[in-house]
């Protein structure tokens, strides 16, 4: 069969000057602050992409140490090392790798990360494309895509997610021309390993972001939504974003005039709500939904309700 069109992307570099790799590796990741030093190893860099506008392989050698900051705005990406370790997310969520367990890269924010004489794998996927085939998986429309890159996936996860890797890259590495419909199929079958793999909460499109909400404000405000179901609390979230809880609460003050409990304790009545509606008396009650979402004094938290909404929770279920 001929192919008429290739629609791959092939992008490759290297060689041993350690100032060309630090500026090629800031504008590939759009990072900064890099720095870097050699190693007891001679210092050699290769850098290679392979794939179209949804998914990508890319792999790296980098014989040296570097340490900077990144930010991951159009793209989710797994990654896993041959050889070489490092830490991800310094100063925050901070894991540290070696070879072994693939791993997703902190979404929706800046990390920081360190790096030494790795031979690094990574498949990377653009952003909205990875946010429709999740929207499609969990039966939502799409919204930004929340991983815990702290979490390690189950076994038998990771087994399917390592065959489905080799089967992808017999097809994007490819030395002969690989077929438009062939490269589409395997991105999305690629895709949906990835999403059964990597723990993730999808975010709801209409997500309320108050008004004024920038920078750590708005990172946070994102967080409590991805996870007010777990026993989060205002310090978890103030160290999420890499504020004091003072700072935090005086950056909610100036940017939105609400403490930031005040902001969590809405989430979680508004996901209490949203539960209530879509129940019945028969499935549940009011006090276990209450408890579920952190509300262990049912009076306090059917005033708070009946302020909120203008209703008894009581009422809204048996409507």
């Amino acid at each position: 069969m001929t192919i008429d069109h290739d629609p791959r992307m092939i992008f490759e570099t290297s060689g041993d000057d350690l100032d060309d790799a630090q500026r090629m590796y800031e504008a590939a990741y759009e990072g900064s602050g890099f720095s870097t030093h050699t190693t007891d190893r001679m210092f050699q860099y290769r850098f290679r992409v392979v794939g179209d506008e949804t998914m990508s392989f890319r792999s790296s050698r980098f014989d040296a140490s570097v340490r900077g900051e990144v930010e991951l705005r159009d793209e989710y990406a797994v990654m896993w090392l041959a050889d070489g370790g490092g830490r991800v997310d310094i100063g925050r969520d901070e894991v540290s790798f070696g070879p072994g367990n693939p791993m997703m890269f902190p979404t929706g924010r800046p990390f920081e990360f360190e790096l030494a004489d790795v031979r690094q794998s990574l498949v990377q996927f653009e952003r909205t494309y990875l946010e429709g085939m999740a929207a499609e998986m969990h039966g939502v429309q799409p919204g930004p895509l929340v991983f815990d890159h702290a979490a390690t996936p189950a076994p038998d996860a990771l087994r399917s997610w390592n065959r489905q890797v080799q089967e992808a890259a017999s097809v994007v590495l490819a030395k002969a021309a690989v077929a438009p419909l062939v490269l589409a199929e395997t991105s999305r079958t690629t895709a949906m390993a990835l999403l059964r793999t990597f723990p993730h909460r999808l975010l709801a499109p209409d997500v309320a972001l108050p008004q004024g909400a920038t920078g750590r404000v708005r990172e946070a405000v994102e967080y409590m939504h991805a996870f007010a179901h777990t026993p989060v609390t205002t310090t978890d979230v103030a160290e999420h974003v890499g504020l004091s809880v003072r700072g935090l609460q005086q950056a909610f003050q100036r940017q939105v005039g609400i403490a930031p409990n005040s902001m969590l304790r809405g989430i979680r009545l508004d996901r209490i709500r949203e539960e209530l509606r879509h129940g019945t008396p028969r499935e549940l009650t009011v006090a276990s939904v209450a408890v579920k979402w952190g509300f262990a004094h049912l009076g306090r938290f059917s005033a708070a309700y009946a302020t909120r909404f203008g209703e008894y929770p009581r009422d809204t279920l048996q409507g």
